[in-house]
C-alpha cells in the first residue's frame, strides 16, 4: 500500500498526532531558503550576464540563466517527498550523443526545460515571498503569544507587555493567558498550514511533471521490451542452429557413412540399388540440413564477422556478386547480425526477381551508422506488394533504430540500403549515433513497408 500524501492526511482525524504538521512547515520553511537562494542566483546571472554579452563573456552567464531551472527542479521534485510520496518523473530524455555539447544541444531543444526556467521564475518571484508570508504569521502570531510571560519578565520588568502590538498586558496572569492562547491556536493554525503546503505541492507537481513523461517511459519500456524479445529469439536460433549441428547433422553423417558401407558389401541388385538411392537421400537430407543450419545463424558470422559471412553469401548466390568492404573492425553482435540477414534477403531477391546479370554489396560506417547497400543491374519496378521477407528485415533492424531504404525505378538500377546506428561505445570508429528516423517516402529512395519485392516490367 502506498503512504498517504498531505491532502490525504488533512482529511485525518490523527494528521494533529503525526508528523504532517511538521514536516508542512519544513516544506515551506525550505521552500523560503530555495526560493531566496533561487532569486539571488537568477539575478545575478541576469544582470551579470546581460552586461557582459557585448564582450561575449557573458553569454555562458546567459546559457547558464536559460539551464537554471533544470537543478532547481530537480531539487523541487526531491522536496516533494516531504509531502507526497509519489516521485515525479524527470521528463528530461538522455542525449544520444556524449560531452556537454550533446547535453546543452538537446536541453534546449526539451519544452520542460524551458517549462522549468518558469517554474524558476514564478518560484523566485511569486511563490516563496507567499510561503514567507504564510509561515512567518503562524510563526509569529503564535510564538509571540507563547513568549508574553517571557518578554513580561525581561523586557517589561514584570510589569507590561504589549502582546502582538495589540494590547497591553500589565500583569503576569494576563501573560500567561495570552501564553495559552498561543498554546490553544497553535494546533488550529496547523490546518491551514497544511493546506497552503498541500496547494503549493500540487502546484509545482502541475509544473514540474511532463505530460508526455508516463507516454515516454511506456515507449521506453516497450523499446526495450522488444530488445528482449528480439534477443531471446536470437538466443533460441542459436540453440536450435547448436542442436541441428551437433545432433541431426551429426546423425546424417552417420546414416550416410553407413549406408555407403551397405552397399560396399551389398552391390547387387535389388538390395544395392535401394541402398544407393538410400544413400542419395541421406546426401540430399545432409545438404538440406546443413543450408538450414546457415539460414537460422552462420557460424561464420560468429567466428569471423560480418565481412566474411556477407562473402560468403555472395559465393553461393546464383547472380555474380562483387563485395566491398570498408570496416575497421568487428561491430557489435546485434549490429552485424541484423546486417547480414538484410543482406541475404536482398540478394536472394536479387537471385529470384531481378533479372540481373551482376549485383554490387558494400558496407562501410558513415556518421555513427554501419551502411550496407545492396545494387543490381535488374529491369527495376519492384512491387512491394507481396512477400513477408523485407518485413521481417525492417522489424529486425528498427528495433536498433535503423532504417531500410529501397529504390526501385522502372529500368533500373535497384537500390536497397539499410543503415543501422552503431553505439558510441562500441561503434569503432567512435563517433556517436544519431537516432535514426523513419525514412520518408521520397523519390528516388522510397521507404518500404517491407515487402519482398516481386518484379514486373515495363
Amino acid at each position: 500500500m502506498h503512504s498517504p500524501s498531505l491532502r490525504q492526511a488533512l482529511r485525518s482525524p490523527h494528521y494533529l498526532l503525526g508528523s504532517w504538521p511538521w514536516r508542512s512547515a519544513a516544506y515551506l520553511l525550505s521552500g523560503v531558503l530555495v526560493g531566496l537562494a533561487t532569486l539571488v542566483s537568477l539575478l545575478l546571472l541576469a544582470v551579470t550576464g546581460g552586461a557582459l554579452a557585448v564582450v561575449l563573456i557573458g553569454v555562458p552567464l546567459l546559457l547558464m540563466f536559460a539551464l537554471a531551472g533544470i537543478p532547481l527542479a530537480a531539487l523541487e521534485r526531491r522536496r516533494l517527498r516531504l509531502v507526497d510520496p509519489v516521485v515525479l518523473a524527470d521528463p528530461h530524455r538522455e542525449p544520444d550523443g556524449t560531452g556537454l555539447a550533446a547535453w546543452v544541444r538537446l536541453r534546449l531543444k526539451e519544452p520542460a526545460t524551458w517549462r522549468e526556467l518558469g517554474y524558476a521564475l514564478l518560484f523566485a518571484f511569486v511563490l516563496w515571498p507567499l510561503e514567507a508570508l504564510v509561515l512567518g504569521t503562524v510563526l509569529v502570531v503564535c510564538g509571540g503569544l507563547l513568549a508574553t510571560p517571557v518578554v513580561m519578565a525581561t523586557v517589561g520588568g514584570g510589569e507590561e507587555v504589549r502582546v502582538l502590538k495589540i494590547w497591553l498586558a500589565d500583569s503576569y496572569p494576563q501573560a500567561f493567558a495570552a501564553a495559552l492562547a498561543g498554546a490553544l491556536l497553535l494546533p488550529v493554525l496547523a490546518y491551514p498550514l497544511g493546506l497552503v503546503a498541500a496547494g503549493r505541492a500540487a502546484l509545482a507537481g502541475v509544473l514540474l511533471s511532463s505530460r508526455d513523461a508516463a507516454v515516454n517511459s511506456r515507449i521506453q519500456e516497450l523499446g526495450r521490451s522488444r530488445m528482449r524479445l528480439v534477443d531471446a529469439f536470437e538466443a533460441e536460433r542459436r540453440r536450435i542452429e547448436r542442436d541441428l549441428h551437433d545432433g541431426a547433422q551429426q546423425r546424417l553423417v552417420a546414416l550416410s557413412m553407413t549406408l555407403g558401407l551397405a552397399r560396399l558389401e551389398s552391390p547387387g541388385e535389388p538390395l544395392g540399388g535401394l541402398l544407393a538411392k538410400a544413400h542419395d537421400e541421406a546426401g540430399t537430407a545432409l545438404v538440406e540440413i546443413r543450408e538450414l543450419i546457415r539460414g537460422i545463424h552462420p557460424q561464420v558470422l560468429t567466428d569471423r564477422g560480418l565481412k566474411d559471412a556477407v562473402e560468403d553469401v555472395a559465393d553461393r548466390s546464383t547472380v555474380p556478386v562483387d563485395v566491398h568492404f570498408d570496416l575497421p573492425g568487428r561491430l557489435p553482435e546485434p549490429v552485424e547480425t541484423a546486417a547480414y540477414f538484410a543482406v541475404s534477403e536482398a540478394l536472394a531477391n536479387v537471385a529470384k526477381h531481378s533479372g540481373a546479370d551482376r549485383a554490387e554489396v558494400c558496407g562501410t560506417i558513415a556518421d555513427g551508422e554501419l551502411v550496407m547497400e545492396v545494387r543490381d543491374d535488374g529491369a527495376g519496378g519492384a512491387d512491394f506488394s507481396g512477400g513477408t521477407g523485407l518485413q521481417g528485415v525492417a522489424d529486425r533492424i528498427s528495433v536498433l533504430d535503423g532504417r531500410l531504404l529501397v529504390s526501385s525505378p522502372a529500368g533500373g538500377p535497384t537500390v536497397f540500403r539499410v543503415r543501422i546506428p552503431c553505439p558510441p561505445g562500441d561503434a569503432p570508429t567512435g563517433t556517436a549515433t544519431t537516432p535514426a528516423t523513419a525514412p520518408t517516402n521520397t523519390a528516388p529512395m522510397a521507404a518500404t513497408s517491407s515487402r519482398t519485392p516481386t518484379r514486373t516490367r515495363t
